[in-house]
């Protein structure tokens, strides 16, 4: 493989922008704020969801007998793409392809207003890899320059850390992972390219999507601690561009168009390194100090940005037990 990859935020902006540039029409990300099934039933047609999580270490999430919560259906890779994750940091795109990619018309409960396009070259992609087993899938993915070159464009600036090499012996952190739920062929499943098959959670048709995915993640939130609040819930939906124009719905329209600009404003910060502005920056105010109180006065300043800076430290840290939100 040519190149790492590296961990990107669960946003929505950056989701939707992430599959357009991989050549996805109509599609768009809505981040939920609970776990309730009329905020799914407001986007219908949703295609899936996916989840962000704290993972578990220290109580296996599924055994080879099975997982906690639905079972495991080896058969369904045969007909449903489903790909193990083979790489450090890929699971975010892995997920939300999981959803993509069983959303294309091969599925016979998948109606032609349902169907996504996905474009050329992830319909190539698809028909490449569904001869291959989903070990051989995963690695086929990991080694795309395509979508590893487009997921690594959103993933924030670091010009002094490479997170493809990390220290074995740095502290270890907290472990987050994506998963993807989406209705195929009349089933919701589970996509998690950490376990050996695809989890099925019973008969599930796309009307009934949003009670019955909501119901599976009500279950696997409810084991967690409930001081655990460190969880994301993307919705992958039609563009809502789509339904405003349908309706000549004005407002909607210019709500989303205004959306869409902050998009791409947040991810333009994300993508630039700021390190020679910010040198830039500090060298014009250390000049005007120079020359407004000479060297003293340069010392008084980065001495009392050294006592605020503490403080600040010292604050964060006694916050650090009220449950701060993480995004991977």
């Amino acid at each position: 493989m040519s190149g790492g990859w590296n961990t990107i935020e669960s946003d929505a902006g950056v989701f939707t922008s992430l599959i357009e540039n991989l050549g996805v029409k109509d599609i768009q990300f809505e981040e939920l704020l609970t776990l309730d099934p009329s905020e799914l039933l407001a986007l219908q047609p949703v295609h899936g969801v996916i989840f962000l999580f704290k993972y578990p270490t220290d109580k296996p999430y599924a055994t080879p007998d099975g997982p906690i919560d639905g079972t495991f259906d080896h058969a369904a890779s045969d007909k449903i793409f489903f790909a193990a994750q083979t790489i450090q940091n890929a699971c975010a795109t892995q997920a939300l392809l999981s959803v993509l990619l069983n959303q294309t018309g091969d599925s016979s409960d998948t109606a032609a207003a349902d169907t996504v396009d996905i474009g050329e070259k992830l319909r190539d992609f698809r028909d490449f890899t569904m001869v291959l087993p989903p070990e051989f899938r995963g690695e086929a993915l990991s080694n795309s320059d395509l979508i590893r070159e487009v997921h690594n464009s959103f993933a924030r600036s670091a010009p002094f850390v490479d997170e493809t090499q990390r220290d074995p012996n740095a502290e270890t952190e907290d472990a987050f992972h994506f998963v993807a739920y989406t209705p195929v062929d009349g089933t919701l499943y589970e996509l998690d390219g950490l376990q050996p098959a695809p989890i099925a959670h019973g008969a599930c048709s796309r009307d009934d999507f949003p009670r019955k995915v909501v119901d599976v993640l009500q279950r696997r939130v409810a084991r967690y601690e409930t001081s655990e609040i460190r969880f994301n819930l993307l919705a992958m939906c039609r563009d809502l561009r789509v339904r405003a124009r349908a309706f000549g719905d004005a407002e909607l329209l210019e709500t989303e168009e205004r959306k869409r600009r902050a998009w791409r404003f947040e991810n333009a910060l994300r993508r630039h390194n700021f390190v020679g502005f910010a040198g830039e920056v500090l060298k014009g105010v250390a000049g005007d100090r120079l020359r407004a109180g000479g060297d003293q006065a340069v010392e008084t300043w980065v001495s009392e940005s050294l006592e605020r800076r503490v403080a600040t430290e010292k604050a964060a840290r006694a916050r650090a037990g009220d449950g701060d939100v993480h995004m991977s």
